[in-house]
């Protein structure tokens, strides 16, 4: 479970990234963004370059990219992602629902729920039983 979650976040955030750069052009921009052509630009009326920049490389999907590798690489070792991880991106993946209902926002649930069930399974596992632990105490 836990390795399909990783998998999908990367997916997620490689794909967002990707598409936002050649599916939407926000590539077109780059020799803008390169040029210092953002540096003094207002965020409340962005440009269409500002705009193209905040859509692909400033958005959430290099983040989630590191977040997917960083459960892979976690699972890999035989390390349970902290639940913390899950519910965070669980929030954010229900206001995104609330927000925009027409973003692909159930797949990244999907990834969330299993990441939770795969890290709490992961945690009883290695340590079934820690009440027991704590009477003999």
């Amino acid at each position: 479970m836990i390795k399909w979650a990783g998998w999908i976040i990367t997916l997620y955030g490689v794909a967002h990234t990707v598409l936002a750069l050649t599916v939407e052009k926000a590539g077109r921009h780059a020799g803008t963004w390169f040029s210092g052509g953002l540096w003094g630009e207002d965020l409340s009326e962005l440009s269409p370059a500002g705009s193209a920049y905040w859509l692909s490389l400033e958005s959430f999907g290099v983040p989630l990219t590191v977040v997917g590798l960083l459960v892979l690489w976690l699972d890999r070792r035989g390390i349970a992602p902290p639940t913390f991880i899950a519910w965070i991106l669980g929030i954010w993946t229900v206001v995104d629902a609330v927000v925009s209902i027409v973003s692909p926002w159930p797949i990244f649930l999907l990834a969330t729920v299993l990441l939770l069930v795969g890290a709490r399974r992961a945690t009883r596992r290695d340590n079934p039983t820690p009440q027991a632990e704590l009477r003999r105490a």
